[in-house]
């Protein structure tokens, strides 16, 4: 699969018609792979809740766009931020740790991969 500057442009006008100001395009090789890989586009005003992922840690990567990572601890107070632009880090969340995003720019790429198959959050996985 190559993706093009036209298939991000087609997913972030998706995301733009979204009700959740959000789409994703799916990268695994076919629904039998056991892994997650995804390009997640995102717009300005999106709701990330903060969460975790009890099975997996999470490697993310600003493709274009900008957005901020949050970082907390068990207690739900802030503890990082990362400021996420292209060329700029690569973040790998370790399992378990609570975090949520913030995008800053219409038209925000990020690639995103976890390990094993999908599963929606867990009721203990979004912080109440």
């Amino acid at each position: 699969m190559i993706i093009t500057k036209e298939i991000l442009d087609e997913l972030s006008e998706k995301a733009q018609a979204s009700e959740r100001l959000r789409c994703n395009l799916d990268m695994r090789n076919s629904a039998e792979d056991n892994s997650q890989r995804m390009l997640n586009a995102l717009e300005s005003g999106t709701i990330m809740p903060i969460h975790r992922h009890k099975g997996s840690s999470e490697t993310c990567i600003c493709i274009r766009g900008h957005f901020e990572e949050y970082f907390y601890d068990s207690e739900g107070r802030l503890t990082d931020t990362v400021d996420m632009v292209p060329g700029g880090v690569v973040l790998n969340i370790e399992k378990g740790q609570w975090h949520s995003l913030k995008c800053l720019e219409s038209g925000t790429i990020l690639f995103e991969a976890k390990d094993g198959p999908y599963h929606p959050l867990e009721e203990d996985e979004i912080w109440k």
